[in-house]
């Protein structure tokens, strides 16, 4: 099971466990980061559940699709590393990466 490391608002950082399978949406709001408010569960309709991932992790993600791009472009908190949450699924290529929750707009 990969550990991440999620760092919070205040930039507090917290080491969680994330069972493959899953999406990272899922495992930082089970973990009780509430400042990820994920209001569409998942669906990919909201970006309220947008992180910034660790550099070193970006090209071992899956390609962004259109609907994510479209959907972060209205953040103002967007910047190369930006991704939605819901669209990443946990694997074990995510061991070891930083995930910062985004700003809320």
């Amino acid at each position: 099971m990969p550990q991440i490391t999620v760092v919070n608002h205040s930039g507090e950082e917290s080491s969680v466990e994330a069972a493959e399978g899953r999406t990272l949406m899922e495992v930082i709001r089970d973990a009780g980061f509430d400042e990820l408010l994920a209001l569409c569960g998942g669906c990919c309709s909201c970006a309220t559940c947008h992180v910034h991932i660790d550099p070193a992790y970006v090209d071992k993600l899956p390609k962004m699709t259109d609907d994510e791009n479209d959907l972060l472009d209205s953040s103002d908190h967007r910047n190369e590393y930006s991704r939605l949450s819901c669209q990443i699924p946990i694997t074990s290529a995510l061991e070891g990466c930083t995930i910062t929750i985004a700003q809320e707009d």
